[in-house]
């Protein structure tokens, strides 16, 4: 079935009316019928819905069946460095797929690309469609949030709303004796934290300033093996192995 998520609640008959694009998808796209079946998700609750009329705007009523909640049973935000190209749209579908609650781009001190102020709205707003479309296709019932880049000063204010901050530091995968990211993920769990914020530096790393400035304000580092990983793939490997363990 298709799925859509929709802002507006349902009436006291437990119908609604979709309108703009996702009525010209069902309509046109899908060339769906009255008496079909769709997944509405509304508040985090994913409703399987008939169509009750369809024409300009798109009628649907209740069924009295819900889907079951696909996400992960903690929260999990990604800060990363502003990368090349269009990485970050790679890491926002991806991330999606994968768990991510929220997005939060920061300018990192190598960070090559710069943030363009005029045109830096659009591209946040082309990002969120993007997370929307992956949330769809992942089946998710929740949108991650992709927030405006914000200066490194300000991701270090962020640290303490999260119970726990790991670091991705490439000088760690150097070592000889790492600390395993799972032995880390271990210990989150038994704690049974609600929150974590992962962060990733752009392509060339984190800085050494970035990385004492963020231990000093209470995260901590997360090996991710002793393969240097890339940008955009750092992230995902991260949400896998938070998958792994907490689902």
């Amino acid at each position: 079935m298709q799925r859509y998520f929709v802002h507006e609640p349902f009436n006291e008959l437990n119908e609604l009316t979709i309108t703009g694009e996702n009525a010209r998808h069902i309509s046109k796209v899908m060339r769906m019928e009255s008496g079909e079946e769709i997944i509405l998700v509304h508040a985090d609750t994913a409703f399987i819905c008939e169509i009750v009329s369809i024409g300009q705007d798109v009628i649907v009523k209740q069924t009295g069946k819900t889907i079951p909640s696909p996400e992960m049973p903690i929260k999990v935000d990604i800060a990363c460095g502003l990368p090349k190209g269009d990485k970050l749209e790679l890491i926002t579908q991806k991330s999606t797929e994968l768990g991510m609650n929220a997005l939060i781009p920061f300018s990192a001190e190598r960070s090559i690309v710069k943030w363009d102020e005029k045109k830096g709205e659009k591209k946040t707003e082309r990002l969120q469609k993007i997370a929307q479309e992956a949330a769809e296709q992942s089946h998710r019932t929740r949108i991650p949030t992709i927030m405006n880049p914000v200066s490194f000063k300000q991701l270090l204010t962020l640290v303490s709303q999260y119970d726990v901050v790991f670091i991705a530091d490439e000088e760690d995968a150097k070592k000889e004796t790492r600390t395993r990211f799972a032995d880390k993920l271990k210990k989150v769990y038994d704690n049974e934290s609600k929150s974590i914020l992962l962060i990733f530096g752009p392509e060339g790393g984190i800085s050494r300033n970035e990385a004492k400035s963020l231990l000093q304000a209470g995260a901590e580092t997360m090996s991710l093996g002793p393969r240097i990983l890339r940008a955009e793939t750092a992230p995902l490997y991260a949400l896998a192995a938070i998958s792994y363990e907490f689902e």
